[in-house]
């Protein structure tokens, strides 16, 4: 199997490719997850956006999103597909997307089980638990160029 990572523009993106993005984030965060939410918020549009795609064999098997939040990139819509899961996949997107953020600060907001993927990557918990239509997650940042795993 041929294991690829990209990082594109909105523009960048064919057409195919974006439509297979959204319907992973939508399989995973509104049906798997029953989180009935504005995916198509308008950040995926802005021209700092870079999306983070793991294809395997041409097929998407996981994306992220980095954001120019000003002063701090945001990493955020980190998703695997649920046949692609337990094969630390997770990490390939992390490890472009940081490349992506240089020596920015980085923010995000990790579902709470996922703490420990970040926190191997120098995230620590910087504020109280919350629900984010009904599933709870934490905010965690990390500051300039920490050692990763």
């Amino acid at each position: 199997m041929s294991l690829q990572v990209r990082c594109v523009r909105f523009d960048e993106l064919p057409t195919r490719l974006a439509y297979d993005v959204w319907r992973l984030r939508q399989q995973v965060f509104v049906v798997e997850q029953h989180c009935a939410y504005p995916d198509l918020d308008g950040r995926d549009l802005e021209a700092a956006t870079r999306h983070v795609l793991l294809l395997e064999d041409d097929r998407l098997v996981g994306c992220l999103r980095v954001l120019d939040d000003g002063d701090r990139a945001r990493i955020g819509r980190v998703v695997v597909a649920p046949d692609a899961r337990g094969r630390g996949l997770a990490h390939r997107l992390m490890e472009r997307a940081l490349e992506e953020c240089g020596d920015r600060d980085v923010h995000l907001d990790a579902q709470t089980g996922m703490t420990g993927l970040y926190r191997g990557y120098g995230f620590e918990v910087n504020g109280p638990e919350f629900d984010d239509d009904g599933v709870m997650h934490v905010p965690m940042a990390r500051s300039g160029t920490p050692s990763r795993p």
